[in-house]
């Protein structure tokens, strides 16, 4: 709608996770050498947990695109699962043909069969399990023991978890305590602060083709980082809504009423207490 009034080539806070647009802020840069990092050294378990918006699935989209051309990986992006459909998803992904098997102990013995064969080959397989929250308990613990596939000298499967700080309550269950002992590395993601707000919208509108001045005032930019909490996805709605409300006026830059304007449209955003900021 707002692009070519802005000189845009393409909307620039489109919520679907776009690596390109991935600003390297320091707690997501962190968060993806420590994954890189843990998965050199072959470490079992690693678990990495943000706020719903934080940008859990983009990170977990770049490691997988760094990974390919190193690794063997096994994307499971929804894992409300039983046990054995776990297993069968971790099978398929990894292009086992489990259709002749009859239980789950032949489709963990194909599955183990194809990890070995897939070590012979010098390059580690990585299990990258987005939402890992919505697991249930006996599916956690069916994981644990998927990871118990391994020789004498290697491990034969790595795990990376992503979730919400729900998972990190999940795993403080006392049944689950074997899994969370194996969790060698963890991370959680921080919102961004208001110097970092300011060049990712900066970030992201240069990636959509703006090459113009200041596009957001300093009191819009102020606002958005009170209102958003830091949540990038919360930024991304808050500065879509404002950019339509400054384009249907026909203004030129995004100014705090169009800020406001977005913000009584968005329900998860925070309204500012105008009278203590007064006081």
């Amino acid at each position: 709608m707002y692009e070519a009034h802005f000189g845009l080539q393409e909307a620039p806070f489109a919520l679907t996770p776009n690596t390109r647009y991935f600003l390297r802020a320091r707690s997501h840069s962190d968060a993806l050498e420590l994954l890189l990092v843990a998965l050199k050294e072959r470490e079992g378990f690693i678990k990495i947990t943000g706020e719903v918006g934080t940008g859990k699935t983009l990170l977990c989209r770049l490691l997988l695109n760094e990974l390919e051309q190193e690794a063997y990986t096994a994307y499971i992006p929804n894992p409300h699962l039983t046990p054995e459909t776990l297993y069968e998803a971790v099978a398929e992904e990894l292009g086992v043909d489990v259709s002749a098997c009859g239980n789950t102990h032949q489709v963990l013995k194909a599955l183990n069969d194809r990890l070995i064969a897939l070590a012979m080959e010098q390059r580690p397989v990585v299990l990258v399990i987005d939402e890992a929250q919505a697991m249930p308990e006996a599916t956690i613990e069916a994981l644990r023991l998927l990871t118990n596939l391994e020789t004498e000298s290697i491990r034969l499967l790595q795990v990376v978890l992503f979730g919400q700080p729900e998972l990190d309550e999940l795993l403080k269950r006392d049944s689950l305590r074997q899994l969370r002992q194996r969790i060698t590395f963890q991370y959680r993601l921080a919102p961004l602060d208001k110097v970092l707000v300011a060049q990712y919208l900066r970030h992201r509108l240069a990636q959509a083709g703006y090459n113009g001045g200041e596009l957001f005032s300093s009191p819009a930019l102020r606002l958005i980082t009170r209102s958003s909490g830091g949540i990038p996805r919360l930024v991304n709605i808050i500065a879509h809504k404002a950019l339509l409300a400054a384009w249907g006026k026909g203004d030129r830059q995004v100014s705090r009423g169009h800020v406001m304007q977005a913000i009584r449209d968005t329900d998860s955003a925070q309204v500012p207490n105008l009278l203590v900021r007064w006081l």
